[in-house]
């Protein structure tokens, strides 16, 4: 379960973040709304912990967030950074040493359900704009981890992988995660999440 109490961030004397408020239980999926600019990347940087220097709370199974050292989620913001030389797996496999969760069997399946073959050792830096969003899934998924935080999953992907993202994300709420996901398409909110915050000009609102 991830709570947000009064969630506010300042940048050069000015409120970005303004006394965000909401709760998220495991088994559901939170939805956040809202134009480019209006926080919604930075809320869920703040819940990662890739921002610390925030007024408020967030709680994450009782434990105030940045008392976690190591954080069990799986997350995907913003552009995904990968070592542009090395390929798609020896990427993900670099990146599996720092918890050491998942096997090379994991990553590969992982991969494999987002439509990237393990076995070509492409560069990322040669990857489509699609193809490195989903690796970026893959590496949010690969762990296993019961928290989901994932900013504009969809971004140029195509509709088949669009479609096979969502059923996804369902079957990652029905296995008792909680999931925090972004986007610009109304239509992914309301087939995905069971709750709406709407953040404008760095307050949010909730809308169901």
């Amino acid at each position: 379960m991830i709570e947000v109490k009064n969630l506010s961030l300042e940048k050069n004397n000015k409120k970005i973040l303004d006394s965000i408020s909401f709760r998220v239980n495991d088994g559901s999926i939170m939805g956040l709304i809202g134009p480019n600019g209006s926080g919604k990347t930075l809320v869920m940087k703040c819940i990662c912990g890739l921002i610390v220097t925030y007024d408020g709370q967030i709680i994450i199974n009782g434990i105030e967030a940045r008392k976690i050292e190591k954080k069990s989620i799986g997350m995907i913001i913003e552009n995904p950074g990968f070592i542009t030389s090395y390929s798609g797996f020896k990427n993900l496999k670099i990146l599996a040493q720092i918890k050491k969760k998942v096997d090379k069997a994991g990553i590969k399946e992982n991969m494999k359900a987002v439509g990237l073959d393990p076995s070509n050792r492409l560069p990322v830096g040669k990857y489509s704009l699609g193809m490195r969003q989903r690796l970026g899934i893959a590496q949010a998924l690969m762990e296993d981890e019961k928290i989901l935080i994932l900013d504009e999953p969809f971004n140029s992907l195509d509709e088949e992988m669009t479609n096979r993202l969502r059923n996804r994300i369902l079957l990652e709420r029905d296995k008792g995660k909680c999931i925090i996901i972004s986007s610009h398409n109304r239509v992914d909110i309301d087939m995905l999440c069971d709750n709406v915050i709407e953040i404008k000009f760095g307050r949010g609102e909730m809308v169901f």
